[in-house]
């Protein structure tokens, strides 16, 4: 079905990335005197290294990531960044020895193992890559397992393991932080084996702590027009076309297409 279509195309790109931020949640005891300042100067550089890449500047952002390392060629959270930016080059043997280093130096690092999963998902290597969300989620410090248990289950539901992936998205909906992902994705998986009214009761959710975006709006108001709903399917409608005309979604409207 074309709803499967759309959610291929939104998978990972709804699950984000963990760009670090910190320290490793499990790390060496601090030193004092002149390696603070090294470690203070690799810190800076990949905070920085971490920016440019939100932005999506990689020549830049491999500079800093490069400074950082050469500042302490043994902070961890450099080399996870570079895995990053190197994924996102497409140089996949840079990316897959950076983050291989990352791990080498903390293996408890949730931010890195999390980041080469996904790496190893987009490369459709499912198996490996289940590991290394696991392996994020043992880490009882980590401060965002939701995101880890939403990739895993992007992870399985690109694979056809749908009754897994359901289970992953439920797991990151039991976490005291608001999931939108996984809510997403259970509609769209409701929507799909035409479980239309629950689809709809996720979507409701989701509409409480989650922006509208093209995607929530054109599954919506697709579902709407599942249960006969064409006052709902009309306002989903006007918000798709007005707020997002340039989108896919509102071109497959205007187009006509029904699924």
């Amino acid at each position: 079905m074309k709803a499967a279509m759309t959610a291929a195309v939104v998978l990972l790109a709804l699950a984000g990335c963990a760009v670090p931020r910190n320290e490793p949640a499990f790390k060496t005891p601090a030193t004092t005197g002149p390696d603070d300042k090294v470690r203070d100067r690799a810190r800076i550089h990949t905070e920085l290294a971490s920016g440019y890449y939100e932005l999506g500047n990689m020549g830049i952002a491999l500079e800093e990531v490069r400074e950082a390392l050469r500042a302490d060629p043994n902070y961890g959270p450099a080399y996870n960044v570079a895995g990053l930016v190197y994924a996102e080059l497409k140089e996949d043997k840079y990316a897959h020895e950076h983050f291989q280093r990352a791990l080498n130096i903390d293996p408890l690092d949730s931010d890195a193992n999390n980041n080469y999963g996904r790496f190893l998902c987009d490369r459709k290597r499912e198996e490996e890559a289940i590991r290394y969300f696991l392996a994020a989620l043992r880490n009882p410090l980590y401060q965002n397992p939701g995101r880890s248990y939403v990739n895993a289950g992007l992870c399985l539901r690109r694979r056809g393991d749908v009754a897994a992936a359901e289970d992953y998205f439920n797991k990151a909906l039991k976490l005291p932080a608001g999931q939108p992902q996984a809510l997403y994705q259970l509609a769209d998986m409701a929507y799909t084996r035409r479980a239309y009214p629950q689809a709809k009761e996720y979507l409701i959710r989701l509409e409480k702590i989650s922006p509208a975006n093209p995607e929530l709006l054109w599954l919506a108001l697709r579902v709407e027009r599942k249960l006969g709903d064409r006052d709902a399917v009309a306002s989903y409608g006007t918000q798709l076309t007005r707020n997002f005309p340039q989108s896919k979604e509102a071109r497959a409207l205007l187009a006509g297409i029904d699924e």
